[in-house]
């Protein structure tokens, strides 16, 4: 495990010292060995500097997972630029948005998306320059200098920058998915991203003989400094792909030879309702990291593909705050408080919940720079964040007299339904067992007798059929009466977030459709 200085660039130098002609990253047509890595971050450190970029200056990136994104993230880290990673699906006013909430003066853009740039030329009031992987545009706007990125590496130095970075200093700022309001730019420091890294790697007892699968994009926490991040620190590598492709996801484990993966939002569930086959066990992969791990398919991913569970929990802020470890592993529960922070269960009048009681989960950490510093540009939501000295989650928990955490849901999406508060995770858990379901979501809609009603968002596996009165006998059973969905609305899809999370805002922002079932029109029963 490494233990030198905890910030990016003198990570990758020591491992390019110790073996540079070691394979480090393979892409889906590429790969990137630790020497590579060292060098051609350099090159793009040296080419950042020609073009004006220094130390705390803020650069945007809006890259697809590639040789390109990461060589660029190491080289800003170099010269200690703080770099903006962009959702590539951004476009438009959140663009916008984003551009000037974080004052980046320069962004580094695939030339495929070149005309998001060009359409928002007169309200980017900080970017001067672009710099584009791949060709460059014809038409272009003359309020910005415009420079290829193959031109300036190859007319770069791979010198070593003499810069000093220390683990305090920022290192990126991350946005947040501004589903309640706009979006927040997450300031974290290298010390922050070290100390996520070596939280997974303690968790999953990493070694340098692991090789690690991620489906998640760069512009993201999780495959930065929940894969990247880690291998640097055991020295093992990385296969990284762009999507996730849940027919295609054991072979390509076959062949590329993983022995562990990295999930989030409904992949293992996604995995389970494959067809099964008769080779379901016969890979390398021994270990996966993420959440949330639904517990009604718990023992059966476990005994089908042969494959050792860690939750966690945690959140762009704060890191990983608790962890399940495999080998002691409770179900239902998102593990142990971590020894590295302090957390609470309090009310809505900020007091602390007796044991078994739920509430909003509230953190502080015990160690300094572990965490965000702060929102960039937004002090008010930092201060509101942080009420009582307790940074507040918004997410709502319980812990047990073992201590614990149980997750229950993210606070804006719980349905509050005629004086009862009703967790979608939670049913959402039960409908995604059913047989001929893919996938759920549920959301709350307005209620003509105040509050909210129940609404389901159903994928149904491909080849089935499913009615709603069948969906809802099913939940009968497994259910609360006054959580059993009013509303059923079959959908092809999901709208999600690279990191497969579904965007519940624009399933509220659709609300009933005329393709919506509903149960009191119908006259369905549902027993109490």
């Amino acid at each position: 495990m490494y233990t030198g200085p905890q910030t990016f660039g003198e990570i990758v130098e020591h491992r390019a010292k110790l073996r540079p002609y070691d394979r480090f990253i393979r892409f889906l047509d590429d790969e990137l060995t630790y020497g590579e890595y060292h060098q051609q971050g350099n090159q793009v450190a040296n080419a950042a500097l020609s073009l004006g970029l220094r130390k705390g200056d803020s650069c945007a990136v809006m890259l697809p997972n590639s040789r390109e994104f990461l060589i660029t993230w190491l080289g800003l880290a170099r010269i200690g630029a703080i770099e903006v990673p962009i959702n590539t699906g951004f476009r438009g006013d959140l663009l916008a948005y984003i551009l000037n909430q974080a004052r980046c003066q320069s962004i580094v853009i695939q030339s495929d998306w070149i005309e998001r740039i060009n359409d928002l030329a007169n309200q980017l009031q900080y970017l001067k320059q672009v710099i584009v992987v791949g060709a460059l545009p014809e038409q272009k706007s003359n309020l910005f200098t415009w420079y290829s990125f193959e031109q300036l590496i190859s007319q770069a130095s791979d010198h070593r920058i003499e810069a000093s970075i220390q683990a305090n200093d920022p290192s990126l700022i991350l946005f947040t998915s501004g589903t309640t309001g706009p979006s927040k730019g997450v300031v974290l420091t290298h010390s922050a991203n070290f100390s996520l890294a070596h939280t997974a790697c303690e968790v999953m007892e990493y070694k340098r003989e692991d090789r690690l699968f991620t489906v998640f994009p760069l512009f993201h926490v999780n495959a930065r400094y929940t894969t990247v991040l880690v291998a640097l620190l055991v020295g093992c590598d990385v296969v990284m792909h762009d999507r996730f492709s849940a027919s295609k996801f054991w072979d390509i484990c076959r062949k590329e030879g993983i022995t562990a993966f990295n999930f989030m939002g409904s992949m293992l569930t996604i995995l389970m309702k494959q067809k099964q086959q008769a080779n379901d066990d016969d890979h390398s992969v021994r270990k996966a990291y993420g959440a949330p791990t639904p517990i009604e398919i718990y023992e059966d991913f476990k005994q089908r593909f042969q494959v050792e569970i860690t939750e966690v929990y945690g959140s762009t802020e704060l890191g990983t705050v608790a962890a399940n470890p495999a080998k002691q592993f409770r179900k239902g529960a998102c593990g142990k408080i971590l020894p590295i922070y302090e957390v609470e269960i309090h009310d809505e009048n900020n007091q602390p919940c007796p044991v078994g009681k739920s509430g909003e989960i509230v953190v502080r950490p015990k160690k300094p720079g572990i965490m965000f510093t702060d929102y960039y540009g937004n002090a008010e939501a930092t201060i509101k964040a942080w009420q009582d000295l307790w940074f507040h989650t918004g997410d709502t928990g319980r812990l047990d007299e073992d201590g614990y955490l149980y997750f229950i849901d993210r606070k804006k999406d719980v349905v509050r339904r005629r004086g009862e508060n009703i967790s979608s995770y939670e049913v959402e858990r039960v409908i995604n067992d059913h047989p001929q379901v893919l996938e759920a979501a549920i959301i709350g809609v307005p209620s003509e007798l105040s509050e909210e009603e129940v609404l389901a968002a159903v994928i149904v596996k491909e080849g089935e059929k499913l009615s709603p009165e069948n969906l809802l006998n099913f939940c009968q059973s497994r259910m609360a009466h006054f959580a059993i969905p009013r509303y059923i609305r079959f959908v092809k899809s999901l709208p999600r977030t690279p990191s497969q999370r579904v965007e519940k805002y624009k399933l509220r922002t659709e609300g009933i459709t005329d393709d919506t079932w509903d149960r009191e029109q119908i006259g369905f029963q549902v027993k109490r």
